[in-house]
């Protein structure tokens, strides 16, 4: 096994979840979008807005209209700020790949991003995607304003300054007070990034977190994956660097990691382990100690992102960082009890705190627990396990990925929710962006 992340492919269990819509819509422009979201009011349907159907959850489920944003992928206007930032328009439909490459072209940047780039802005920024960094917020801390067709049919301006209440669930919100058309992104100027990944022993890595020279505060982006079962860890440290500075990765090299041992490789043992459970520690220790070291210097989304091709189960929690290695030790010990089999890594990555509502990082600093099943096991024990173990620290679920939280709880879990429960029932009354999902998260 090569290079680990936690991205899981856009075919999931979201999608095998997922009701049969009455109606698919592709529009091809705001004018559209508009026309059909009137129109699926009129008839008295439920309207969701589906991405690149990344989530592990049903959030864009709907009996009703099922709007497709593919289509609405507009790089729009382009402001230079006086800080060095610049703001960038793009649709609500661009997939982080291509925006990516855009900004590229015009020689910026995001400041932090996910391990992939499949999703679509809409999607990511809906449901708190985020990266890594202990001084960096999630994708949607990045967003400056947002553009959305509400359930009257209307178009909505929002950020900081106008309409701002609307703004804060435009931007991280599921969909809830409207369709995105367009989403305004503070950017930076282009840059590099120095890969370091390294396995380490795990006590060595929960040893050396923190303090101002620890690996969190220490470097820009730091993550690192535990195999179960064992007690060794792949790292992943990286900063910034100089743009002259050149390390190239070996082109054969990058394959074997990323596409033969990552892809290949690994499925083979998550099968293996599958038809041989008993196997499993005997795989996650091998396969941990397969690990090489390396080290790289690309344009930045070239190192935050990878393919990941293995498909899987998901669950994703936000805990105090403080809390983490606790959690952790629990998360151990609770395997190691039940007799659980996990051939995949648990993914740890970290967060600034942020004062988003409905962000995970919500006024706390955040270290972020990702657990994951192959397609082909059995997943509940596990995540509910870890669910309850989370739950004393009170940690919060990444809403794209499997829980089993309600509104009760979630209310005592985000200091602004009662404000986005408000603010979602001014904007739509009627239900219009609503679903037996997110009446389950938000009340009906």
């Amino acid at each position: 096994m090569g290079r680990l992340s936690a991205a899981g492919p856009w075919r999931n269990w979201a999608r095998t979840a997922s009701a049969t819509p009455q109606r698919v819509a592709h529009p091809a422009d705001q004018d559209e979008l508009v026309e059909t979201v009137r129109s699926g009011m009129e008839a008295g349907l439920q309207v969701r807005a589906v991405g690149a159907g990344h989530s592990f959850t049903p959030v864009a489920a709907s009996e009703g209209v099922h709007l497709h944003l593919d289509r609405l992928n507009a790089f729009e206007r382009v402001v230079p700020q006086p800080d060095g930032t610049t703001h960038v328009t793009v649709g609500a439909g661009i997939r982080l790949g291509a925006l990516n490459a855009q900004l590229a072209a015009h020689g910026l940047g995001m400041r932090n991003l996910g391990d992939i780039d499949k999703q679509s802005i809409a999607g990511a920024i809906s449901t708190g995607t985020h990266g890594t960094g202990a001084r960096l917020g999630g994708l949607a801390t990045q967003v400056v304003g947002a553009r959305i067709v509400t359930a009257k049919g209307e178009v909505l301006e929002t950020c900081p300054e106008t309409n701002p209440e609307h703004f804060e669930l435009a931007r991280l919100g599921l969909g809830t007070v409207g369709v995105l058309s367009a989403v305004t992104l503070e950017v930076v100027p282009a840059f590099k990034l120095e890969a370091v990944e390294e396995p380490w022993h795990l006590d060595r890595v929960l040893e050396r977190l923190d303090g101002p020279d620890g690996l969190v505060e220490g470097n820009d982006h730091f993550e690192f994956y535990w195999f179960p079962h064992t007690r060794r860890a792949l790292t992943k440290r990286n900063n910034r660097v100089p743009d002259d500075v050149e390390r190239p990765l070996h082109r054969v090299r990058g394959w074997v990691d990323d596409e033969l041992l990552s892809n290949g490789v690994f499925a083979v043992t998550n099968t293996l382990a599958t038809l041989a459970p008993h196997t499993t520690a005997r795989i996650n220790g091998l396969a941990s100690r397969a690990l090489s070291s390396r080290r790289f210097v690309a344009p930045a989304p070239e190192v935050f992102v990878s393919p990941r091709r293995v498909r899987f189960r998901e669950m994703e929690y936000a805990v105090p960082r403080d809390q983490l290695v606790p959690v952790l030790s629990e998360i151990d010990r609770w395997l190691e009890a039940s007799g659980e089999h996990v051939p995949f890594p648990v993914e740890v990555r970290f967060a600034a705190a942020d004062d988003v509502w409905l962000s995970t990082a919500h006024g706390r600093e955040t270290a972020y627990i990702a657990v994951h099943q192959y397609i082909r096991r059995p997943f509940e024990a596990y995540f509910r396990a870890v669910e309850k173990i989370v739950a004393a620290v009170d940690g919060r679920p990444h809403w794209g990925k499997i829980h089993w939280l309600q509104a009760e709880r979630l209310g005592e879990l985000y200091p602004r929710f009662a404000d986005a429960q408000r603010v979602r029932q001014q904007a739509d009354p009627d239900g219009v962006f609503s679903s037996p999902y997110l009446a389950r998260l938000f009340g009906a």
